[in-house]
């Protein structure tokens, strides 16, 4: 075969960019050591509806949406116009004591959409810091209404609420948190939704659902209801593989928060903007939050944001005397951004995005469950555009895999594997072994089935090399 001088051109590049990546580039949440000379960092250079291409020109279905991002895909021009018109008339300025246009007509939208009495937005620049925030905002809160001893906050076991101090020590997952102790103080973990890995709490959701609210309850009296300021919890679990509420649940939850003078935290950073094919995850299963915490969806990618929604009892506090909520971030609310995600709510009202969702999920599901017959799944789980497949060593009695097993299962071989094979995933052991999929909000029936292909055939010879 003859090597023409554009390939070696190619060639050239591709290795130019490898050297530096490896050389200068810090990965996030990436085990560094993984990448040498004989193993490449993946660089994707550009995105097409719902499909990734790397440098060499390769196609991955994106089936994960980047991060639980891409919520419209890839390469809507809309989108890049929005934010570049925006750039043009007003590239930056603060929501420090000022405003500007986009700012207020997303706060404006996004009370509009929310529910209930959740009408005022506190922009910032990703989740993280929304759960953070959203933190700060209740303990100064309560400060301001005289009750200055409720400091702490419930999440649940594996629950991952971000990466930044505050939001790691909610966070339920000590693998991750042991080596950035000292963490803030305050905060107590409950029992997750994992029905399938519980089930000795009650014979059927309802009543294991009706154990694990009681189990928050359980928490504020052994902690001191007084002591207590919120409780966060997503719509679905992310972490752990995509865990629902049982049936009731949440509506027992708000009632245990209201009983106690609790906040509710609904962390949808993952689960809004039409991910389980509502605006917010609190919707979909029908309990009122007192904030609601976003980021990712919000701009399908295409400029970062987050935000938390708080309601009108939250504010109050602020609206007179000189009480000012002491907390700021420099990018917060950025124009580009906001602007972007204004166009993005435009295309989510002219695609029908929502019931596009909802008349698909179905079918996700249904697709997604023909893996039940390989020996290796033992449950598939999620709603929505949103699932995780728990991988097992015996349906029956549901034995999972020692650590051992899954570092090279997961990493040796599964991640790489699916990549491979064109498939965008995350294979992943916070918890459980699972693989968990959030494919982009447009896919339907042919993206469904190309998923349950390349799954169906790296399962398989993953079980085979076991």
């Amino acid at each position: 075969m003859t090597t023409t001088p554009q390939d070696v051109t190619e060639v050239a590049e591709y290795d130019d960019l490898q050297q530096k990546a490896q050389r200068h580039l810090w990965m996030h949440f990436s085990r560094m050591s993984a990448y040498d000379r004989t193993h490449d960092i993946p660089v994707i250079t550009r995105g097409d509806g719902v499909y990734v291409y790397d440098q060499r020109g390769r196609r991955y279905l994106d089936g994960l949406s980047g991060l639980f991002v891409s919520q419209l895909g890839h390469n809507r021009q809309e989108l890049a116009d929005a934010g570049a018109k925006q750039a043009s008339e007003l590239a930056y300025f603060p929501l420090w004591s000022y405003a500007h246009p986009r700012a207020v007509e997303l706060a404006d939208r996004l009370a509009g959409l929310a529910p209930g009495n959740l009408n005022r937005v506190f922009f910032t620049t990703g989740g993280s810091e929304a759960v953070e925030s959203a933190w700060k905002l209740a303990r100064q809160y309560f400060r301001s209404i005289g009750q200055p001893e409720r400091y702490k906050v419930i999440s649940r076991d594996i629950a991952y609420h971000g990466a930044t101090m505050g939001a790691l020590s909610i966070t339920g997952l000590a693998a991750i948190k042991g080596m950035f102790e000292p963490l803030v103080p305050g905060s107590i973990r409950v029992p997750n939704t994992n029905f399938y890995r519980a089930p000795e709490h009650g014979d059927s959701a309802e009543a294991f659902g009706v154990w694990a609210s009681e189990e928050i309850e359980r928490a504020l009296l052994r902690e001191g209801p007084e002591s207590v300021a919120a409780v966060y919890l997503e719509p679905v679990q992310n972490a752990g593989g995509c865990f629902p509420p049982p049936p009731g649940y949440f509506q027992r939850v708000r009632e245990i928060c209201d009983r106690y003078g609790v906040l509710l935290v609904s962390d949808e950073v993952i689960c809004a903007f039409g991910r389980l094919g509502y605006y917010f995850g609190a919707q979909r299963y029908g309990y009122q939050p007192d904030i609601i915490t976003v980021a990712k969806g919000m701009t399908s990618g295409y400029a970062p944001i987050g935000a938390m929604i708080v309601g009108d009892h939250l504010i109050e506090p602020f609206l007179q005397g000189t009480t000012t909520f002491l907390h700021g971030i420099t990018f917060a609310g950025h124009p580009v951004s906001c602007a972007v995600a204004l166009a993005n709510l435009d295309v989510f009202e002219r695609e029908q995005i929502l019931p596009h969702v909802r008349a698909n999920e179905g079918a996700f599901r249904a697709t997604l469950e023909k893996l039940n017959d390989l020996p290796i799944v033992g449950e598939v789980r999620g709603d929505g555009y949103f699932y995780g497949i728990e991988l097992v060593k015996d349906k029956v009695t549901k034995a999972t895999f020692d650590d051992d097993e899954a570092e090279r299962l997961l990493r040796g071989f599964l991640s790489g594997a699916l990549f491979e094979a064109g498939l965008i995933c995350r294979a992943d052991d916070r918890g459980d072994p699972v693989i968990q999929l959030a494919p982009p909000l447009i896919c339907g029936q042919p993206e469904f089935d190309y998923i349950e292909q390349v799954l169906r055939s790296v399962l398989s010879e993953a079980w085979g090399r076991l």
